[in-house]
């Protein structure tokens, strides 16, 4: 009897493995490469063709493993940017899922660096996602929360900044853009699109994730609530000001995307 029980028990967990394994082979598959060119308004011509690969949402531990980060990664490397900037939400519900990105982060070895900012999900690991920073740092990552660098390329300078989660942070604006030079356009990696609202007339281009696109898509509407301003995926203009929102690697609550595959975004930038 008991060991029917235990028999039953393993079967359950085996058969709740290879269902993962089915859903997540499947987003997999999906998972799409795109190259968005976005003109800026100023800029040296030395910054023309500069590519920043683009990745949020991963939500490793939910639906998405080690391995297939390293899959996402490894797609990464064929592409060649020559930065990469990770938009929050890397973790689901732990911070010790920020482990399972080591492997894959090891991969990338982008010329001009690796920046990231977190999101809501950050927080909800962890209030002071403490662990997640080291990592990260560990991996190779510079953490921009409310702070920014300058990026050259030739005689072409370009100030690339992050912002803290608009949900959970503290975001400021006036911290992350502190050292750059008025000629310099400017690149802002916030996790949330809505605080475009805030960026758009002190930015050149803000790279979003957090809405996945909607990641259940029916005649245009979703039942999630992640902008109030209608930036779903895609790329949006407010004056002179640029926003790019990714539609995110992994998934939240369902492993499950419909109308809005998940997306390793690779933008090149078009010298004004």
């Amino acid at each position: 009897m008991l060991m029917g029980r235990v028999l039953a028990h393993a079967g359950r967990i085996a058969y709740r493995g290879a269902v993962r394994e089915r859903l997540s082979a499947s987003l997999t598959r999906r998972r799409v490469v795109t190259r968005p060119r976005i003109r800026l308004a100023r800029g040296h011509r030395d910054l023309d063709g500069l590519r920043l690969a683009f990745l949020s949402d991963v939500h490793a531990g939910n639906y998405l493993d080690e391995a297939d980060f390293l899959a996402v990664c490894e797609a990464v490397v064929r592409e060649a940017p020559d930065v990469v900037c990770l938009g929050g939400d890397l973790v689901n519900i732990v911070e010790e899922e920020t482990l399972l990105l080591c492997k894959g982060l090891s991969l990338l070895q982008p010329r001009l660096g690796m920046f990231a900012v977190p999101g809501n999900h950050e927080y909800h690991a962890a209030l002071e996602p403490l662990r997640w920073r080291a990592v990260l740092e560990q991996s190779g990552v510079e953490i921009v929360t409310n702070r920014g660098r300058r990026i050259a390329r030739g005689d072409g300078r370009l100030w690339l900044c992050g912002v803290d989660d608009l949900l959970r942070g503290e975001p400021d604006l006036d911290r992350a853009l502190d050292g750059r030079s008025a000629e310099e356009p400017v690149v802002l990696l916030a996790h949330h699109p809505d605080f475009f609202a805030e960026s758009a007339p002190r930015i050149d281009l803000q790279l979003s994730g957090h809405t996945h696109g909607g990641q259940v898509m029916a005649f245009g509407r979703t039942p999630l609530r992640h902008t109030r301003h209608g930036y779903w995926s895609g790329h949006f203009t407010r004056g002179a000001a640029q926003l790019y929102v990714g539609r995110g690697v992994g998934t939240s609550f369902l492993p499950i995307r419909i109308g809005a595959p998940a997306e390793i975004a690779i933008v090149e930038l078009v010298a004004g």
